[in-house]
Order: structure tokens, then sequence, then C-alpha cells
């Protein structure tokens, strides 16, 4: 038993519980991995977009993957803000403005949002209408990305953004060695309480991004089916 577990018999419980909360944070980005890959999927098929997939870095730290969702996800506003900007050049105001009011229903904007994106791209699948005004007739997926990225920007920010994701497959010592040294000191209780507070929101975050973008590419779905 090592010293510093005689002097403070509760460290190894606190070790695994590091342990556990970092397998919960890495289950939140791997979701988010998934998510904004489906969402980039059917952005590229259906709405001319040409955004590159994202892949999990295995042997990088938080910080990292946290910049790879990042950077994909603001590829992916800025798609969005493209085809909000061409929706309003090609629209009159009037349907523009019944495009974007979110109490208007939505069997109504897909044929207006259907005729633009046949002028755009020549040729316009039947679920590009439903798709754009899922995402331009809604703020939920510019809320609820624009609320992920914050939150993965403080966790890399953090002392947790350092510590390597594949550290839970080596050994016990190997892992607190990994995680005392991006802490740079032995703070078990500050490590625990670092992981609780950005799971905390990352969790329900991550949650309505998950929710959001099935919603939206849940047209896709049932259009294959």
């Amino acid at each position: 038993m090592a010293l510093s577990d005689l002097l403070y018999p509760d460290n190894p419980k606190r070790r695994q519980e590091v342990i556990r909360l970092h397998q919960e944070l890495l289950d939140c980005m791997s979701v988010n991995f998934l998510a904004t890959n489906e969402l980039i999927g059917v952005l590229n098929a259906h709405l001319g977009c040409s955004i590159g997939h994202i892949q999990m870095r295995k042997t990088g730290t938080i910080k990292e993957n946290c910049d790879i969702i990042i950077q994909a996800m603001g590829e992916i506003q800025q798609e969005v803000r493209k085809i909000d900007k061409e929706m309003k050049e090609k629209l009159e105001p009037m349907l523009y403005q019944k495009l974007c009011d979110i109490k208007e229903p939505e069997v109504g904007k897909i044929p207006i949002a259907h005729k633009v994106f046949s002028i755009i791209l020549g040729e316009a699948t039947s679920t590009a209408g439903l798709l754009a005004v899922k995402l331009i007739g809604s703020n939920v997926i510019t809320n609820t990305v624009s609320k992920l990225v914050t939150l993965l920007a403080q966790i890399g920010a953090s002392v947790l953004g350092g510590i390597g994701i594949a550290i839970l497959g080596l050994g016990i010592d190997v892992v607190l060695q990994a995680i005392l040294g991006a802490v740079e000191r032995d703070q078990l209780l500050a490590s625990v309480k670092s992981y609780e507070d950005h799971l905390a929101e990352f969790k329900t975050a991550s949650e309505k991004y998950s929710c959001a973008i099935n919603e939206a590419t849940s047209v896709v779905k049932h259009k294959i089916q």
C-alpha cells in the first residue's frame, strides 16, 4: 500500500471515482461524435454540403477531442448560416418570414424550402426541403450546438483537458500517474469535483444535442424505411 493511502485511506475510493467519471465523460463525447457524423452525413447527402466526418482520437487528450468536435460544429454552423442566407436571398420577404416562424406548421414550409433548394442544387432530394425547415425554421439545432461548443471549450481548458482518453485501458498506477501528471499535484478531490461540475451540464447538453439531431435527421431515416 502506498504511503499516501496510509495517510489518506479514502484515496483508493477516490481514484475509482475519478476513473468512473472519466468514463462517463468519454461516453458523452462518443455520443457527440456519432450524432455530429449523422448530421454531417445528411447535410452532405441532401443539402449539397461537403463537411468531413470526424473520428475520436484514441491516443489523444480530452482537449484534442473536444477541439475536433468544436471544429466540426463550427463547419456545421457555417453551412446552416450559408443555407439561411441563400433562402433569404431567393425568397420574398414574406415567404422567408414564414419559413423562420416557429409557429407556422412545417407542412406549409416544406414546398417553399424545397423549391429554393431545387434552384440552388439544380435537383434536390425529396427530403431536402423538410431537412432545411428543421434546421432553419427551428432554433433548436443552433441553440444546442452553441451550448455544447461552450461546454466543450470549458472542458478542454480545464485540468481535465490534458488527460488522455485512452488511459482506462492501462493499469491503475498508470491511470493515476496520467491524472496526477495533468493536474500537477495530488488532489484527487479536486479532480472528482472538476469531473462532476463539468458532467452535470455536459451530460444534459449532450442528450439535448443528440435528440435535436435525431429529430432533424429522422426524415431521412423515414424515407429510407
